[in-house]
């Protein structure tokens, strides 16, 4: 049996939000989308070829191919692979696309304390990586 290897969604796994969403995407295609939690301690964000900070300020997807997707075409690329396109595609498509670009920057600049307020709780307290 051929092992293919997958979509790599390197995600935060202190935000709520973000774990929720990854792993449901994950547990939908796990022969095509791996998660890998960027707050696990031995997270090694160069073995990526990316520094912390990158993967801190954004998700990152690494495609089988080594290319890599940020942001929301990380997640309209999860969403294809899950088979779940016709959900995101449309944020792709002018003139959708920059505003849900920039929603999206600041939804991870400020990804923990959006959980907060919706009453998830994180696992890090006051510890996280950012």
């Amino acid at each position: 049996m051929e092992v293919k290897e997958r979509y790599r969604l390197l995600y935060d796994g202190a935000c709520p939000i973000c774990s929720r969403e990854v792993l449901w995407l994950h547990r939908r295609r796990p022969e095509v989308i791996e998660a890998v939690d960027i707050a696990a301690q031995d997270f090694d964000a160069a073995g990526f070829g990316l520094s912390d900070d990158q993967v801190d300020a954004a998700l990152y997807g690494i495609r089988p191919d080594g290319s890599v997707t940020v942001g929301m075409d990380s997640l309209r690329e999860a969403y294809r692979l899950a088979g779940l396109g016709w959900l995101m595609n449309w944020t792709g498509w002018w003139p959708a696309r920059p505003a849900f670009d920039v929603f999206y920057r600041w939804f991870a600049r400020n990804r923990i304390r959006i959980g907060r307020l919706l009453g998830r709780q994180d696992d890090c307290g006051d510890n996280c990586r950012f």
